[in-house]
């Protein structure tokens, strides 16, 4: 007879009607099975995608701002610590639905990408056994892994959620992440129950600003860890919080808001107070007879006006080295068409063959020039020319150099001109089509010899240069309008690579998160932001989309950026226009037909096979794709 594993004979029992075998599922998910049948829900039945319209998206997020931007700080630490792990990181409100993503690229395309999305519902009534329903329900962390979700559609998904409480106790909202593996992910459990204690913590300063707040452990060297206590007391000794560690450290007492603080401690509470504002360590017990000891963080903003005790939080989620996605040539480069046009570069350098870079205005032409520069090992110098920058008559002197006198406002002592100065190295023109047409002949003649003479001397100079060029017109077309010598486009052509437009890239989301994290590593964009930028025209490409990050991380403070973050600024204007006359203005309706048309484009167009994925019919898919 087959053996069967618990998982195995628990779900035939499920799915038969039956009671489930004893001790084959943990106690809170056999509980949460047993809650999900009297809802009478089926475990074969195809979920429905249960979503709120924006407008009250925006309404919960605004309901809840103070928790929700602490909690998106954390979240971009989580996706540093994981990324690449093919997760899915998110932000609920203490109903369960959800107000906000950041997750990995290939995880936001997959069927369960879609459904953990802003304005999603996943309390437990709804989605069957999940973590974030049964951790709103359970009030403390619940990981559910693959097929112990009651939904079998939801098998292959393993969820870890943890409440985040306020200083009064509550729930205020939760952090999930969710991948597509049955593999128990303890590690990543620990690091989101981590990223909902420190937004607790900072709650309790956010919320008792006009408290003091001790921190005490039983070791002095864990009074700056995570693993301490956290009280808010007042002014006349009242506890009015107390974090989970705290609970936890003072089992066994009734360590409830409204205590005073001589309750739970020895000693007088102003003796106590004496010693801990001098900003050192104190050794008290509690009345249970532990020794514990206890450090002021804050003394209350109407207690003191410049909060000299309080210090930053230190972590053991800081501890953990934040894992940075390290692109190997210095820049995003994960469009296949791109790297397969890329294959030929070192070997064209290591036969010294012009290269020639065409793209639209901001594709990155300068940063691949040095990447190629990069790549062909030379030791010397990469040296850049704006061709369009330089004035005409000064042209032949500033690539090639000129002796003392040469001619009017010639340096005093000359110049050895750029291409000398790149020898050995790489001497990339940039907007060569800007190059005079008198100024070309003297160009294709250097190029030829790689000899330099420069203006006003006599003495030659051989050079050993990598040639580089770019421009982001059609020189062929300048060409035959004779702007452009033909002899000297195939002298620079001789192996060209095209950088495809940003609007045109298969990894704008990489280059999203690259630009993020040289210009605020520590702020988070949500997938909603990406998903909004993605469908935006950007006339100049790579350069346009920092300049925009770049409004948008100084309108939100440098804390995060979301979809209204770019409200005026332009781009929002594109996200209604992706939607069908009928659904526009609606935003439920629009919310749907923009997830249709996502999965219609992804599908290559494919009518039905969009439907086969939707679970919808062809008519219903085509009426929101016409």
């Amino acid at each position: 007879m087959q053996h069967l594993s618990g998982i195995d004979r628990a779900r035939r029992a499920l799915e038969s009607g039956h009671r489930f075998p004893a001790g084959a599922l943990p106690v809170t998910v056999a509980t949460s099975w047993e809650r999900c049948r009297d809802y009478g829900l089926a475990p074969e039945a195809q979920m429905r995608d249960m979503v709120i319209p924006f407008t009250d998206v925006h309404q919960r997020r605004e309901r809840d701002s103070v928790v929700r931007h602490l909690a998106l700080a954390e979240m971009q630490i989580l996706y540093s610590q994981i990324a690449g792990s093919n997760f899915v990181i998110a932000f609920a409100d203490a109903e369960g639905v959800v107000l906000d993503t950041i997750s990995d690229p290939h995880f936001a395309d997959s069927r369960a990408g879609k459904a953990i999305i802003p304005g999603s519902i996943w309390t437990e009534v709804e989605r069957g056994t999940n973590a974030l329903g049964l951790a709103v329900l359970e009030a403390s962390p619940v990981a559910i892994y693959g097929r112990e979700h009651y939904f079998s559609c939801h098998s292959q998904l393993s969820c870890m959620a943890a409440p985040i409480l306020n200083a009064e106790g509550k729930i205020a909202g939760l952090i999930d992440a969710s991948c597509s593996s049955e593999a128990r992910q303890q590690h990543t459990h620990a690091l989101v129950k981590m990223a909902a204690a420190t937004v607790e913590n900072s709650l309790i300063y956010q919320e008792r600003p006009d408290h003091f707040i001790f921190a005490f452990h039983p070791r002095p060297e864990y009074l700056n860890t995570l693993s301490s206590g956290l009280i808010a007391v007042s002014r006349e000794g009242e506890i009015s919080s107390i974090n989970r560690p705290g609970q936890s450290l003072l089992a066994g007492l009734l360590a409830a808001h409204g205590m005073h603080f001589e309750t739970l401690f020895d000693g007088k509470f102003g003796s106590a107070m004496e010693n801990l504002l001098c900003g050192g360590i104190i050794r008290i017990r509690d009345r249970a007879g532990s020794s514990v000891f206890m450090a002021c963080r804050q003394i209350g903003a109407r207690l003191h006006s410049s909060n000299l005790f309080r210090t930053p939080m230190s972590t053991e989620a800081r501890d953990i080295a934040i894992v940075r996605e390290q692109i190997d040539i210095g820049f995003v480069c994960q469009d296949a068409t791109l790297r397969h046009a890329m294959v030929g570069l070192e070997n064209a350098t290591r036969l010294k063959m012009p290269v020639y870079l065409h793209g639209e205005t901001g594709t990155g032409k300068e940063l691949m020039a040095q990447h190629i520069h990069a790549l062909s090992g030379r030791k010397g110098e990469f040296v850049a020319l704006n061709c369009g920058a330089v004035p005409e008559a000064l042209f032949i002197s500033e690539l090639f150099g000129h002796e003392r006198g040469a001619f009017t406002d010639a340096r005093q002592d000359g110049s050895p001109g750029l291409a000398r100065l790149a020898n050995g190295g790489s001497l990339f023109l940039d907007e060569v089509a800007d190059i005079p047409m008198a100024s070309q002949t003297a160009l294709l003649r250097f190029l030829d010899s790689m000899e330099v003479r420069p203006v006003g001397g006599k003495k030659i100079h051989k050079v050993d240069v990598q040639i580089l060029s770019a421009s982001n017109r059609d020189l062929t077309d300048m060409v035959a309008s004779r702007l452009f010598r033909a002899d000297l486009l195939y002298r620079l052509n001789a192996y060209t690579l095209k950088l495809p437009a940003l609007k045109q890239r298969q990894d704008f989301v990489a280059i999203v998160k690259r630009l993020m994290d040289e210009l605020a590593p520590q702020a988070a964009i949500t997938d909603a932001a990406i998903e909004l930028l993605r469908k935006a025209d950007w006339p100049g490409n790579i350069r346009q989309l920092r300049s925009t990050l770049q409004r948008a991380l100084v309108r939100r403070n440098m804390e995060f950026i979301d979809e209204e973050s770019f409200d005026d600024i332009g781009i929002s204007q594109g996200l209604v226009a992706d939607v069908c006359d009928d659904c526009r203005g609606h935003p439920l309706n629009q919310h749907k037909c923009r997830e249709i048309r996502s999965i219609y484009r992804s599908t290559g167009r494919n009518i039905s096979e969009a439907a086969r994925s939707l679970g919808l019919s062809r008519t219903t898919v085509y009426k929101h794709v016409s």
